[in-house]
């Protein structure tokens, strides 16, 4: 059976489709009930029993590990400072006061965050679709968990863009384009794919950057704790497809890996912030060239795919187009990355902060 709720059937809520605070996109998939309750997946029921024990808190609580919202967070070149910008190294900044600096800091600080924080209601959205759709109860069981988690991401970003940064940017248009891609299409796999493996993936890179190189410790905080539970996210859908897509035939591969090429680009491209210098008064297409061209950027951009090329290898998506792209975006080298050995470092971060934090 097909679940579509048109717009029409949600009454009360036109001033807030007006007002752009509520959107909405067509989808239909169907419902899938499990009723075989037995452990199928030990591998998915174990990640599940996990993530129950690594849960923490998005506000202060002392039964539960959570980010120290007492901290301040001054916006200048010691929290955040100018080898984070690709433009310091350019005219515009040199012209700069330190105070229209310390604006653009602002600026493409709350730019980033906001992206994430998007990026993490898609994430609420598309799990929440798995738990609706996948077959597998072991995967529903801990589908639910990650639900819960990516409401204390958007809340934790949320609030640190309130109370921190006082301001956030809209969705940039080209994480809309992958969210709305995800979220709409009927196959469950795709939902897996799209996020579990692709947004997931990039946005664990990203969080890693800031984890291990922020001068800020709020937000250093905030994307450890983050990890912690996006590195089980990112588990979940290798161990799921990586058992699914070797039943594909060839026309159903090659659509899978078509869609992750575009998807490489359009997450390659999502990190221009064009929106930031329109804002502060720069070129746009000028700072843009700039970034695109630094070797900061290429650097970053490396970076952000070094945990999704090794788990597309590793759940067969590995065709020549595939290939010939991360080439052609000089990532192809981090296909013999080991995933699980960055999965297990990345909780051993999180516990060292824990155990940091319990010390003081």
């Amino acid at each position: 059976m097909e679940d579509e709720t048109p717009a029409q059937e949600l009454p009360g809520i036109d001033a807030a489709f007006a007002d752009g605070v509520i959107e909405m996109i067509p989808s239909s998939f169907p419902t899938v009930y499990s009723w075989d309750y037995e452990v199928n997946k030990a591998n998915l029921r174990a990640l599940y029993d996990r993530a129950k024990l690594e849960q923490w808190n998005a506000q202060t609580n002392d039964k539960m590990p959570h980010p120290d919202w007492s901290l301040d967070v001054p916006v200048n070149d010691q929290t955040f400072p100018d080898a984070r910008f690709a433009i310091s190294t350019t005219e515009f900044w040199g012209k700069m006061t330190p105070a229209q600096r310390d604006e653009f800091r602002l600026q493409a600080t709350s730019w980033s965050l906001s992206q994430f924080m998007h990026g993490e209601q898609g994430a609420l959205l598309a799990t929440a679709k798995i738990v609706k759709s996948v077959p597998s109860i072991d995967a529903k069981f801990y589908a639910a968990t990650q639900v819960m988690d990516e409401a204390r991401h958007v809340e934790v970003y949320d609030r640190y863009l309130r109370e921190k940064i006082e301001m956030a940017y809209p969705i940039n248009q080209y994480l809309k384009t992958l969210l709305d891609q995800v979220l709409s299409d009927s196959r469950w796999d795709f939902t897996y794919l799209g996020m579990q493996i692709m947004i997931e993936g990039l946005a664990l890179a990203a969080f890693a950057m800031i984890r291990d190189y922020s001068e800020e410790p709020l937000s250093k905080a905030l994307n450890t704790y983050v990890m912690q539970d996006e590195a089980r996210h990112v588990a979940f859908g290798r161990l799921a497809l990586r058992e699914f897509y070797p039943h594909l035939d060839q026309a159903e591969r090659d659509e899978r890996e078509e869609f992750v090429v575009e998807a490489c680009y359009l997450m390659r491209d999502r990190f221009l912030s064009e929106e930031v210098f329109e804002t502060v008064g720069l070129p746009v297409e000028e700072c843009v060239g700039y970034v695109e061209a630094s070797e900061m950027m290429r650097s970053f951009r490396s970076g952000l795919f070094s945990r999704i090329v090794p788990t597309i290898k590793d759940i067969g998506l590995w065709g020549p187009k595939v290939r010939r792209a991360y080439s052609n975006m000089g990532i192809l080298g981090y296909a013999d990355v080991d995933t699980e050995e960055l999965a297990r470092n990345d909780e051993q971060v999180a516990q060292r902060f824990d155990a940091r934090r319990a010390e003081r």
